[in-house]
């Protein structure tokens, strides 16, 4: 099962700051303080005393300031808590925290990728064999490895691995596919029974095209300018098994200057987890203006 660690709730040892809670009970200890010297010693003739009466009062600068270094002080705390957890552990932390896992930053890498990975590398402990453990040594060969996924097909025992890379549509080069190949066939990875196919993940080219009604006051390069909206939308959120659906694909046409869109390519494009939807032709027909 994959780990969403954004769908974590939060950590309850993590505290929620309040500068405001602590600085009323940093000045209500200092009344209760004051009462309990004035009723002990009644010889000293002590005012009643009211912290809140100026904000100039050196009673009320010594507790605003000794609340703000408490609540600086905690949210340290906060921070070296996060450190150490995966779903919030980011930069050279994050980097610390991975190498326990004997995962270790690629060049380039981001943090959500080497996150990923890190989360891989646990559900893949075993030395072969598994899907997490294969996916986690494709994802460990270089960056440009944006997905990949493993499965069988049918009863057969060949093990495929599609590569969804960052180049354009997701095609990986021949280069890319040879060295996730040389690393999954390492014999600290694979399974002595197992046998490997690597290849890029197949494409699935979808053509679109709707109907566009325009503001009255919209130029026309409003079209172009929706085309572009969809496909950097979609380059994106593109990768291995992401279906296109119709109502996503037609909220991305929808920017300024446009009124309303009629899809003509009617329903969803639904593909399997080792396909990838590429978008091919999008044509947009200028139906009218309206309001």
């Amino acid at each position: 099962m994959t780990i969403d660690l954004s769908t974590l709730p939060p950590p309850a040892i993590i505290e929620e700051l309040d500068y405001s809670a602590i600085a009323a009970a940093y000045k209500a200890r200092f009344v209760q303080t004051w009462q309990a010297v004035r009723a002990a010693h009644p010889e000293l003739n002590l005012p009643a005393y009211d912290v809140e009466m100026l904000e100039t009062d050196l009673a009320v600068i010594i507790a605003e300031a000794e609340s703000y270094r408490d609540t600086v002080m905690r949210a340290r705390i906060n921070d070296a808590i996060k450190a150490n957890l995966l779903a919030f552990a980011r930069g050279s932390d994050l980097d610390h925290l991975a190498a326990f896992y004997d995962v270790i930053r690629l060049p380039g890498e981001l943090d959500d990728r080497l996150c990923a990975r890190v989360v891989l590398a646990i559900q893949g402990r075993s030395t072969g064999g598994t899907e997490p453990r294969y996916k986690s040594v494709a994802m460990s060969v270089s960056t440009e490895v944006k997905d990949a996924i493993v499965y069988t097909v049918g009863r057969s025992p060949i093990i495929h691995i599609a590569i969804f890379s960052t180049a354009h549509d997701g095609v990986a080069t021949p280069a890319l596919l040879a060295a996730v190949q040389a690393a999954v066939q390492a014999k600290t990875v694979r399974m002595v029974n197992d046998t490997i196919v690597v290849a890029s993940a197949v494409r699935t080219v979808v053509n679109l095209s709707a109907n566009v009604w325009l503001l009255p006051d919209a130029d026309i390069e409003t079209l172009a300018r929706a085309e572009a909206s969809l496909r950097s939308a979609w380059a994106t959120a593109q990768t291995l098994g992401r279906d296109l659906v119709q109502t996503w694909w037609v909220s991305k046409l929808m920017i300024e200057g446009v009124h309303r869109i009629e899809a003509v390519s009617v329903g969803d494009t639904v593909v399997q987890p080792s396909r990838a939807i590429s978008i091919g032709t999008v044509t947009l027909a200028l139906a009218g203006r309206d309001y």
